[in-house]
């Protein structure tokens, strides 16, 4: 498994961290070196540094819950700590080869300072990062498309995806993100995925949250579709435990769903008020199904009236050339958090067509979202969460 490969590394990245930390400790003052105070900063790092595992292995509890919500932020913490001390120790290694070399700040308490500024330069990026994952905002896009819908000018679409509601998604942001659509006044919410992070354990307040969920205002309702971890699986800081081959989707999800009025599309094709159709692709990777398959967008358009608009939900912006060439007019997705950590978001440009934002793909629109909630680290350093705001206008 991938994961048992990684760990070593990951034991050894933070054993790193913790020597640097107990040398700083001993740069500001020889007593905090000493056993007790060294015990108590080295016992309070590796809890943090475990609780992912731990918060794998609990019972579910309180206390269970209360570790996998610091994990939740643990990630992104070792992430920029990390970061930080490797830029400073290669600022050290290339001042060595000049005059500084025997200046106070390779002394006792330049390294004293070196450490604050290292701690405080990674600790003000983690708290932007947990602020802004919070801040949900509204990116606008206009389109309009060359087909009549008779009795409909204009449709006002709300996009939303990637909630992964759980330990660390609640109440309280899905909340805000329902608040935010409601302003929009939508005729139709697309959900393009991830509405749970792997499991609905997590949901701190679930009736609240299927009730903050039927709050959502619009004429055609919310539509959805399932994402990679719309599926019940085991998942330690980031991997997945499943030995069963393709695991199929969790009834229990379906229940909250239905309970909450979020209509889902699982490869299935809806004709709306005899106006447009709504298609819901299976995920690629965990498409839900006993055999691992989906189909394809040519075999979910084949029997559609393609004179009307045709609108695909599909979790990951991929197959974009074979969804147009199916007839779509606009694919809507997520998945991508638009790499929701940087430097994540350079590799998230350089995997995906269209990792974030619209792009015209032939004669289809192609537009994803950064998502509301968080993979991980609650945090988003780089990106933003949002909520799409979407006009499309028929000019046929």
């Amino acid at each position: 498994m991938i994961f048992l490969l990684l760990f070593p590394g990951y034991l050894l990245v933070n054993i790193y961290i913790a020597a640097r930390l107990l040398h700083w400790l001993r740069c500001l003052n020889s007593r905090l070196g000493g056993r007790i105070p060294a015990g108590i900063a080295l016992g309070a790092y590796f809890f943090a540094a475990l609780s992912p595992i731990l918060a794998f292995l609990l019972p579910r509890s309180g206390f269970a819950i209360a570790v996998r919500r610091l994990s939740a932020y643990w990630m992104g913490v070792m992430l920029y700590f990390t970061a930080a001390m490797l830029i400073a120790e290669l600022i050290r290694a290339a001042l060595l080869h000049t005059k500084l070399r025997g200046s106070r700040l390779f002394s006792r308490a330049g390294a004293a300072a070196v450490g604050g500024a290292v701690i405080l330069a990674a600790g003000a990026v983690c708290f932007w990062g947990g602020y802004n994952a919070r801040q949900i905002r509204t990116a606008e896009y206009e389109v309009t498309l060359d087909k009549q819908v008779p009795g409909l000018e204009e449709l006002r679409v709300v996009l939303i995806a990637d909630t992964h509601m759980g330990y660390a998604v609640g109440r309280d942001h899905i909340r805000n993100m329902a608040e935010k659509i409601n302003a929009c006044s939508p005729d139709i919410v697309i959900f393009a995925g991830d509405i749970f992070d792997n499991s609905t354990a997590g949901l701190d307040h679930p009736e609240e949250i299927a009730e903050i969920f039927r709050s959502i205002n619009s004429r055609y309702g919310i539509w959805a579709t399932y994402g990679n971890h719309d599926i019940d699986e085991e998942i330690l800081m980031g991997f997945t435990f499943n030995w069963s081959g393709s695991p199929p989707n969790d009834s229990r999800m379906r229940e909250f769903c239905e309970k909450a009025g979020i209509n889902l599309l699982c490869d299935e094709t809806k004709l709306i008020d005899g106006k447009f159709y709504l298609v819901g692709r299976r995920d690629r990777s965990k498409p839900g199904t006993d055999d691992g398959s989906r189909l394809t967008p040519a075999e979910l358009t084949k029997e559609l009236d393609t004179s009307k608009p045709v609108f695909f939900i599909a979790h990951e912006p991929d197959e974009l050339s074979e969804t147009a060439a199916a007839g779509a007019d606009i694919d809507f997705s997520g998945h991508t958090h638009d790499g929701q950590l940087f430097p994540l978001t350079v590799i998230t440009d350089l995997m995906w067509e269209n990792p974030c934002g619209m792009l015209k793909k032939d004669s289809m629109y192609s537009i994803v979202t950064s998502g509301v909630g968080v993979f991980g680290p609650f945090m988003r350093v780089g990106t933003d969460a949002e909520i799409c705001d979407i006009r499309i206008r028929f000019a046929g």
